[in-house]
């Protein structure tokens, strides 16, 4: 009995190890996977809270980016402090100074600006759109801002003197439009145009702050534009002044690129911006439409009444339309008179061709032997805005067109800048895609 008992409590205690043991050795296949799990879960954990970690530095970057840049691009507060605190003091005057100033009847929208020297912004103005443009460079620039105001005192508003006669200041203008738009017989007729402006209380006579006021409009590139294309239907129209801020009409509608926020615009690449604009764009009939006042346009800056023009920053972003789809420049900032880029190549040093750009892209050739830049564009306007027309034209363009716009856009394209070409050659090709564009779209609703 006892060694029946002994023998018992042996099978008993093989039955235990083999219920413990045996099922760990049926899944020893097992075991080292899960173990091996195991080891790697720290790891693996390790890793996805660094990824997440990363995600939320660069994150946080972006934003800090973002808004520190927005915060230098958009001082609108800035430039309205400084203008008023000019005004109120008597340095400068203007036709919507007490409304700005006194009375605050110009409302700040959304900011536009895509540089900070240059503030724009959205804005309503006696019921209407408008646009409000201010130049705070002197401001952004200074140490501290209690030394924005007298600097840009000293800086912008010290022309003309106390004493100047309106005879000195008439000649004073017309030598600085001279200087900029080139010796031409019109030059007389815009001074006119100049005074008459600067006379912005309408009392027959231009007092010191008035003509300090017009002086400092007039150092605005955009502005001179403005001014001299007045009577061209695909420029905005100048609202009001006070001091160098002004107002034009309300921004026009604009292609997608130019809907974004600044910041991002630079980020989208070209094959995006172009795939946005055949999307979400007008139908291709307006597109043509469009296209036609661009050209148009383009022949505008061609020898107008006040000399010829280049336009120095070819992009989407300046395409822009009234709601009836008719073309209207969005941005002007870069169209430059003639004169102003010949004076800016003549005698400049260069190794190669990219040492003579004006601009953005008013490039002319380098003489490698003079190591000096030449006075003749490589592209001249039309060649450039046929070269943007390409992408905004042919996708979408009819089947019974396109082969044959695509071959006179080509032919556009290959255009030089010497001057025995511009005459005739230019006004042909230009005449050409017009009337191409316009046969398709006559007589329908979209002309």
């Amino acid at each position: 009995m006892g060694l029946g008992d002994g023998s018992g409590g042996q099978e008993r205690a093989e039955r235990v190890q083999t219920f413990q043991f045996g099922p760990l050795q049926g899944l020893g296949g097992a075991l080292p996977h899960s173990a091996s799990l195991q080891g790697r879960l720290p790891g693996l954990r390790v890793k996805y809270v660094l990824l997440v970690w990363l995600g939320i530095f660069a994150g946080s970057w972006m934003v800090y980016l973002h808004y520190s840049s927005y915060s230098e691009l958009c001082r609108g507060h800035v430039c309205q402090v400084v203008i008023c605190d000019q005004y109120r003091k008597g340095i400068i005057s203007g036709s919507i100074c007490r409304d700005l100033c006194e009375l605050h009847k110009v409302e700040w929208r959304t900011c536009l600006s895509s540089a900070p020297g240059q503030q724009v912004y959205s804005g309503l103005w006696q019921d209407k759109e408008v646009t409000i443009k201010c130049g705070i460079e002197e401001a952004l620039n200074s140490k501290a801002r209690s030394e924005a105001v007298p600097r840009r005192e000293l800086v912008l508003f010290d022309k003309p003197t106390r004493g100047t006669s309106i005879k000195e200041f008439r000649e004073m203008t017309l030598s600085f439009l001279k200087a900029n738009l080139g010796d031409l017989p019109s030059l007389p007729a815009l001074v006119g145009q100049v005074l008459l402006m600067a006379d912005f209380n309408k009392d027959s006579r231009v007092s010191l702050a008035e003509a300090k006021s017009v002086w400092a409009l007039l150092q605005r590139n955009e502005f001179l534009l403005l001014l001299s294309l007045q009577e061209k239907e695909h420029a905005s129209r100048l609202l009001g002044c006070c001091g160098d801020l002004y107002l034009t009409e309300g921004a026009p509608h604009g292609s997608w690129p130019a809907a974004l926020p600044p910041l991002l615009r630079p980020l989208l690449p070209p094959a995006l911006h172009r795939a946005l604009q055949q999307w979400f764009g007008p139908a291709w009939p307006w597109r043509a439409k469009i296209a036609i006042g661009l050209l148009e346009f383009v022949e505008d800056l061609f020898h107008g009444s006040y000399g010829t023009f280049y336009m120095c920053e070819t992009t989407l972003a300046n395409v822009g339309h009234t709601a009836t789809y008719d073309f209207k420049m969005a941005d002007l900032q870069q169209v430059a008179p003639e004169a102003a880029v010949r004076r800016f190549l003549q005698g400049r040093h260069c190794e190669q061709s990219a040492d003579c750009t004006y601009g953005r892209d008013c490039r002319a050739p380098c003489d490698r032997l003079m190591r000096q830049c030449k006075g003749d564009l490589i592209q001249p306007n039309l060649a450039k805005v046929c070269e943007l027309l390409r992408d905004y034209l042919l996708p979408g363009a009819p089947a019974d067109l396109r082969e044959e716009l695509g071959k006179q856009l080509r032919t556009c394209t290959t255009l030089s800048g010497l001057a025995s070409q511009v005459e005739a050659h230019h006004s042909l090709v230009l005449s050409h895609l017009k009337t191409l564009l316009w046969k398709k779209i006559s007589n329908t609703k979209y002309s």
